[in-house]
């Protein structure tokens, strides 16, 4: 789960989902109701908790609530931006138990990733954020959200990941939302998106690093259809986590959390699924109507409701809610037709 600890941002980026920016906004979960919220999502089992924000680090309890995350046997792991980490925040980060901290660059270089983040500076400093947390031995990806404004970028995004020592390399296909919006134009076309995807299935084979697409469901598809033309059956020897996952998790084997305490399939799609300052969050998990529905492929519309691949994709509910209204809409970015299912 992502869990948006503060909406407080150091930066301004024009693709942010929560239109963050410096605060202070109100209702943000106090130090208990956030320790509460650790307990009783423990109890649902033992998911990945992402602290995220805005800029958790801005938050000014998050050692203390990342390490209680920790104690309680959940893999804590955290999502600055890179900018305000120093040698001794690095050394924190490593003491309260986070087990890997995700660093965005949209650009290989400064000019495109500081004009994405709003701030002259933002690339030097993600880079010597990045330099602590080597030091103090602190596991670190790679994320990268894919527009027109970066899309030949991302190879080379790819090539410094390895260059600067990251595990995993993660994409992002922008979905309009927040600030998001407002570069709705900059957003790539199906085809663009297509193709960005055949090339990263074909990375797999080529890059020591952990590769994920994320917001982009149709990986999912792709990967079958590749592993079919290649001859190779997909399973977890042979695609890793890749096969034991689906495309759009949202409200199935994911969901968000706000700053004040609402429960969303995800951060993008913006769906009251219950309040945990009212609701205690594993009723809200188990039986929200939203969640319960998400996890009902049955109920999918358009063609990715007669989709062959609608179990392993999905396609962006986010996507479809934000160009239609209606969350069980078919991908409005996504140019496979499908075989109708028998």
């Amino acid at each position: 789960m992502a869990w948006e600890i503060t909406r407080n941002c150091n930066l301004s980026c024009l693709h942010c989902r929560a239109s963050a920016t410096c605060g202070p906004y109100t209702g943000e979960l106090d130090t208990e109701a956030a320790l509460a919220l650790v307990d009783a999502i423990a109890q649902t089992g033992s998911p990945i908790v992402i602290l995220t924000g805005g800029e958790p680090l801005l938050r000014q309890d998050i050692f203390e609530v990342a390490a209680y995350g920790t104690e309680k046997g959940l893999r804590m792991v955290m999502a600055p931006n890179g900018t305000l980490i120093t040698g001794e925040i690095a050394r924190k980060l490593a003491g309260a138990g986070i087990k890997r901290v995700s660093i965005s660059l949209d650009g290989a270089a400064a000019e495109i990733h500081d004009r994405f983040r709003g701030v002259k500076g933002a690339f030097d400093g993600a880079l010597r954020g990045i330099g602590y947390l080597k030091d103090a031995g602190v596991e670190f990806q790679i994320n990268s959200t894919v527009t027109q404004i970066n899309l030949n970028e991302i190879p080379k995004i790819q090539d410094l990941a390895v260059a600067l020592g990251a595990v995993a390399h993660h994409i992002f296909l922008l979905v309009p939302t927040g600030r998001g919006k407002y570069i709705l134009d900059s957003a790539i076309t199906a085809d663009q998106y297509e193709s960005t995807l055949n090339w990263f299935y074909d990375q797999r084979s080529k890059t020591p690093l952990q590769l994920k697409a994320t917001c982009a469901p149709h990986y999912y598809r792709i990967l079958r259809q590749r592993a079919k033309t290649d001859g190779t059956k997909v399973t977890f020897q042979t695609h890793g986590l890749d096969a034991v996952t689906r495309g759009c998790l949202g409200g199935v084997g994911f969901c968000f959390i706000s700053h004040r305490g609402i429960v969303q399939p995800c951060g993008y799609l913006h769906l009251d699924c219950g309040d945990v300052t009212k609701t205690p969050f594993p009723e809200i998990w188990n039986h929200s109507e939203i969640f319960l529905t998400l996890r009902d492929f049955s109920k999918l519309k358009g063609k990715c409701g007669v989709c062959e691949y609608r179990k392993v994709c999905g396609g962006c509910r986010a996507r479809a809610y934000e160009a239609t209204g209606d969350y069980l809409a078919e991908e409005p970015l996504c140019n496979y037709i499908p075989r109708p299912l028998s």
